[in-house]
């Protein structure tokens, strides 16, 4: 009888799904039952890759039926792969030696797992063509099937315009029979074999072909037109950007691009474009001058006479001169030239530019134009005079171009890269490994043969995109970096069975030493050849090994800047480097939380942005690179996240590069605008933006407005900044305007600006909240009383300032934080509410809310959060607030006194259990206010360390039963067990972020 509700109820849910696709879209039903379109758009966060991983995680068995298959695609999935074999979840996969085009690497790796069969189907003996792109995942009597267009490639997994189905079968049901059925016949079929029958000669044909298809490209004869060099996308908005400034008649500009993105090009282009007859390109070791040499000579051939200076090169005559600061910046170097003697000097890693060599360098000369060059503009060596050394002012604030990672990933401009973000096995405290000695024993655990062990281990597991490994693993200390060394050369390396060949580099390495380890690592298989360079800073900028396929990161991360120098030095595209796959070892350290933001490039250190990105990052990444975080990295960063130590430096830090790229002090709007630190978090630590700037700028700002205009300034911060609607928005922008407005006229300016009509309901609300009135205690209400006296009603339907407000607004500082404020309530309104605001007025879906935000939302007169724990009843409506993952109760208790641990969770993304408080049973007042209800609005938060709740929308009451519970005295008391359906099935990404066990 049991066995027969539950096909029931999966049929039910099964023709819901059906009926929601193919019928009528607005049909709520469970998305895990809902047929779908599987494409990639990673604007609007969607991959082929996710929907796959998801369906292997949730499968107990798995087949899978595609032409092709690739390391690029294959690498995507290793994380989930690792998963499955540890569950032991059987796999079946069958491929075709069609055109010869599935990579043998690739299928190599498929075979290493324990728990996944590959076949091969021969097409040229079967005589059929081999074009099935199928993936088939089976859960208890489900199937769920991807059928389509995507091979096992990194491109149609996450880039490519493909066009795939989810379809759901019962095994019983038609498609499923005939699907598997034709599956079976192919992976039983004489033509089918076995890996071991089929790879060596596969293996063997696949390198002749490759070699074959090489010889023929270099035989190949270029035109002179295919031959010349072409400006990328990045390239050609820098000329034409560099040729306005120029037109503007400003003699100085700055380029800033990721690594890797092509700036040396860039700047050849535009030297060739601008038609300069004498460049002198300045870099900060001599080996960098040969490299952009050999880059010049690229674009210009013959047609200029190009030399070097310094490292034991003198050609002072030359008309492109590419010279070491040091050599150049010697008087009797300087002396042989005019001032006026080069149309344009660049400064390559411009970032220095504000240290004394490069500064007498600028002081002497007078060329046309100087161009800066960096990845990095807001990273400093001195941290002594950090406000000094500001390369926006040095460049008269000329940007020609900004490109940031995210932007060059999107252009294609870099080559993709897979991270891994894995969990170390050392456990070492952070501040001990930066100071100059460490204890033995720490040594000894960062040293380890176990580490070294773990190391190498995943480092093979995860692999890299080539026929030899080419890598730098980055060390947390030097002499950490020489004795892994020492014991890695120790150890074979698997795919070679020779000893590895490493070599630890430091700042005391000389430039032909580190040439020479640099050319070792670049060149193909050789008795000399290099498999890893350890190093510990020395490689974070002015290195160009394009080689370079696999970076190892053994160190804490101290800032983003740091952390995508280092990950960029595998940007660089190389022929025969598909990919560059970054593994990540995660220890226990207090800023892991700037690992996704790094990644991510969001700058506003918001906790929700952070955690979204780790949970849903690899849907938001451009082009076909990956990002993975193993369960126990999860839990670190996570666990940094909530807590997230040194916030006020990281604003402080924030609020400095702003600074120095506006030439002005900044304001809450500008970080908005800019991407920069959350005004929200600004104001969580500081209270208010005047008393941020109190502390850091002191005298320029103590005392430039009174204490009654700060208090006002903190209730709105407080109040409004977040955006959650737009009244207040509304009145307070007409207010600042004019002294007074007519009623209807507001209502019209409300209407035209917002597209809704301002209620009476929550005009009356903004008026009180506006005045102070929205309080939580007597010490809030005397606090305000007298003070936030903004707007008053006339009797003849007209708002108008109270006089002191409007003193108030006279006084210019008070007056200009007040409408940063409303501008960036208003701009935050606008980017994450407007759309949606008529939808569930007067909560949008998955937006975050504090109980704060409710009472204010629902008009209520006060703010009564402190009391709005578990359930409140407002009206005839019910809010409920749940805590997702709930406090461990200490040993002898039932819960933590306060927080009992209810079974509240969701099923699925339509069914939420919900338990009332202890001693409610079904006729209690508390379960009453619930069950006579007219709406019921759940939100739900992960766990205690957040502040705001997902609101998860409107649910109804599928069922209610009493039940009993033991308190912490033992005694045995009554609860109500509750069943919602929800209205809107909860977003597939919240409903994975609240599930996952951190």
């Amino acid at each position: 009888m049991q066995e027969y509700i539950k096909q029931e109820e999966l049929s039910c849910k099964i023709q819901n799904g059906f009926k929601t696709a193919y019928i009528d879209g607005s049909v709520a039903a469970d998305p895990q039952y809902v047929p779908q379109f599987v494409s990639n758009n990673y604007k609007e966060g969607r991959k082929v890759l996710t929907i796959i991983e998801d369906e292997l995680l949730k499968c107990d068995s798995f087949k899978i039926s595609v032409a092709f298959i690739t390391s690029s695609g294959v690498v995507t999935l290793l994380p989930v792969l690792k998963e499955l074999e540890e569950k032991g979840i059987k796999g079946e996969i069958l491929t075709t030696n069609y055109l010869n085009f599935s990579e043998p690497k690739a299928l190599k790796r498929l075979q290493k797992f324990s728990n996944i069969t590959i076949k091969m189907y021969d097409i040229e003996n079967a005589r059929y063509g081999f074009h099935t792109k199928g993936y088939i995942f089976k859960k208890n009597d489900l199937y769920r099937m991807i059928i389509g267009s995507s091979n096992l490639t990194g491109k149609a997994l996450t880039e490519n315009l493909e066009w795939n189905t989810k379809v759901l079968s019962t095994s019983k049901g038609e498609v499923a029979c005939d699907i598997l059925k034709e599956f079976d016949q192919l992976w039983n079929s004489q033509f089918s074999k076995e890996f071991d029958e089929f790879y060596e000669e596969y293996e063997r044909k696949y390198q002749i072909i490759k070699r074959q298809k090489e010889i023929a490209k270099e035989s190949q004869i270029t035109s002179i037109e295919e031959y010349k060099l072409q400006p990328n996308s990045m390239q050609i908005l820098f000329i034409n950007n560099l040729k306005k400034i120029i037109d503007n008649n400003q003699n100085r500009a700055l380029l800033i691009s990721a690594t890797g993105t092509g700036k040396t090009f860039a700047s050849a282009f535009a030297m060739r474009e601008l038609g300069f007859k004498r460049v002198l390109f300045l870099v900060h070791r001599s080996q960098l001058a040969i490299q952009t040499k050999k880059s010049y000579k690229k674009v210009f051939s013959n047609k200029v006479k190009m030399g070097l200076l310094g490292g034991g090169h003198e050609d002072y005559d030359s008309d492109y001169i590419f010279a070491t600061v040091q050599k150049l910046s010697k008087d009797d170097t300087m002396s042989k030239y005019n001032k006026d003697a080069f149309d344009c000097i660049i400064l390559d890693e411009a970032h220095h530019s504000s240290a004394n060599s490069y500064q007498k360098v600028m002081n002497y000369f007078t060329p046309k134009l100087w161009l800066g060059m960096t990845a990095t503009p807001d990273k400093t060596t001195d941290l002594e005079n950090i406000e000094s050394n500001n390369i926006y002012e040095i460049f008269n604030y000329q940007i020609a171009c900004e490109i940031r990672l995210q932007d060059a990933m999107e252009e294609k401009l870099l080559c993709p890269f897979h991270y891994f973000g894995v969990s170390d096995i050392v456990e070492v405290d952070e501040t001990e490994i930066k100071k100059k000695k460490i204890g033995g024993e720490i040594f000894k655990n960062l040293t380890s043969e176990s580490r070294v062990d773990y190391i190498l281990k995943q480092a093979n597991f995860y692999g890299y995109s080539g026929d030899r490994v080419k890598g730098l693993i980055f060390c947390s200390r030097i002499d950490e970096a020489e004795e892994l060394s020492k014991i890695i050369n120790q150890r074979i390396n698997k795919e070679t069975n020779q000893k590895y060949r490493t070599i630890a580099l430091s700042g005391k390495a000389t430039e032909e030493e580190r040439q020479d380890a640099f050319e070792r690592l670049a060149q193909d298989e050789g008795d000399n050849a290099l498999d890893y360079i350890l190093s510990v800073e020395i490689l974070n900028e002015g290195v160009d090994i394009v080689e370079v396929n696999q970076v190892i990161m053994l160190r804490p991360t101290q800032s983003p800047i740091v952390f995508i120098q280092q990950l960029g030095r595998g940007l660089r595209k190389s022929q025969g480097k598909e990919y560059v796959v970054i593994i990540d070892f995660i220890g226990n350290y207090d800023n892991n939380f700037m690992i996704p933001v790094a990644l991510s490039g969001d700058r506003s250190y918001n906790q929700d942005t952070i955690k979204k990105y780790i949970i849903s990052g690899n849907n938001l990444l451009p082009g076909t690179s990956t990002i993975h975080f193993d369960s126990i990295a999860k839990e670190k960063i996570f666990k940094t996240i909530d807590k997230m130590k040194g916030i006020k430096n990281i604003i402080t830090q924030s609020y400095t590069n702003l600074k120095k790229r506006l030439g002005r002090i900044p304001y809450l709007l500008d970080f908005y605008r800019e991407n920069e630190i959350d005004p929200s978090v600004i104001i969580d630590k500081f209270g208010t933006y005047q008393d941020f700037l109190e502390k850091k700028e002191k005298e320029l700002y103590v005392g430039k407005i009174t204490q009654e205009e700060k208090c006002i300034l903190k209730y709105l911060s407080k109040t409004i900044i977040q955006g959650i609607r737009p009244h207040e928005i509304c009145i307070l922008e007409n207010l600042l305007k004019n002294n007074s407005i007519e009623l209807e006229d507001l209502k019209n300016d409300f209407e035209h600006e917002y597209h809704s009509c301002l209620e009476e309901s929550d005009y009356k609300s903004a008026i009180s909240l506006l005045n102070g009135q929205f309080t939580k205690n007597k010490a809030e209400i005397d606090l305000y009383k007298g003070v936030i006296d903004i707007v008053k009603e006339e009797k003849n339907s007209r708002l108008r300032r109270f006089e002191t407000f409007s003193k108030r607004l006279q006084h210019a500082e008070f007056n200009r934080q007040l409408n940063d404020i409303v501008e960036v309530a208003k701009a935050q309104y606008n980017d994450k509410y407007f759309d949606y605001f008529k939808q569930d007025k007067p909560f949008v879906l998955f937006q975050k809310y504090t109980r704060r935000d409710v009472c204010l939302l629902t008009n209520f007169e006060t703010d009564i959060s402190s009391v709005m724990y578990g359930k409140k009843r407002i009206k005839d409506e019910v809010f409920l607030f749940v805590t997702y993952h709930k406090e461990e109760a200490q040993e002898g208790e039932q819960y933590v006194q306060g927080r009992p641990d209810y079974a509240d969770a969701f099923k699925d993304s339509m069914t939420f259990y919900w338990d009332s408080q202890i001693g409610q049973g079904i006729e209690s007042n508390y379960c009453q206010e619930v069950i006579t209800a007219s709406k019921i609005n759940l939100f739900v938060k992960k766990d205690q360390n957040e502040k705001s709740f997902y609101y998860l929308g409107k649910c109804n009451i599928q069922s209610y039963e009493e039940s009993t519970k033991l308190d912490n005295s033992g005694n045995e008391k009554a609860i109500t067990k509750f069943v919602f359906k929800m209205n809107t099935p909860v977003r597939e990404d919240v409903l994975k972020y609240l599930n996952a066990g951190i």
